[in-house]
């Protein structure tokens, strides 16, 4: 049985605590403003809210109901930049492409063969020059970067904060 996040959200503020280190030193360093982000599997959206207050534009997905109200919520008192997408990733179709798409530990909570084509459908939607940024257990990177050498646009730099973070750039 999947673990009820929605449940945890609508009991918890910021339940998942601070952005992900390694995304925030991404993004420091990224050198370019006004950028699309699409934050897959977002939760109350503690990376999406951090990378919107760095100046880009964000689509965050969730299907927690309660993760997304509580993003849609300071995106409002805060004025930024944010939409916030209640929908299953497993099923989610993006609109328009991406400078920068984010999954943070969210593709292992589906089965494989589904976490694949999650990830072949998101590399769709990613511009030209854009990046995708993986942080997943360990055991699917390899899994991941098959997907990735197989997708006509991307080509691939592994880099890694503890084993699990993996980086796509495209080229088409």
């Amino acid at each position: 049985m999947a673990y009820n996040y929605d449940k945890l959200f609508g009991e918890t503020r910021d339940a998942l605590g601070e952005p992900t280190a390694v995304f925030v030193d991404f993004f420091d360093q990224l050198g370019r403003q006004d950028v699309r982000v699409l934050d897959v599997g977002c939760g109350q959206g503690r990376d999406a809210i951090f990378v919107a207050r760095k100046g880009h534009r964000v689509v965050g997905v969730d299907i927690s109901q309660n993760g997304i109200r509580d993003l849609r919520n300071v995106a409002a008192q805060e004025s930024l930049p944010i939409e916030g997408v209640v929908a299953d990733i497993a099923s989610y179709e993006p609109v328009g492409f991406f400078d920068i798409v984010l999954i943070d530990r969210t593709l292992h909570m589906l089965a494989r063969q589904e976490r694949l084509t999650v990830l072949g459908r998101l590399l769709d939607h990613v511009e030209k020059q854009g990046w995708v940024l993986i942080a997943d257990e360990t055991s699917n990177i390899e899994d991941f970067k098959s997907v990735l050498s197989a997708h006509p646009a991307c080509w691939h730099t592994a880099l890694s904060h503890g084993g699990k973070l993996f980086l796509c750039r495209t080229e088409r």
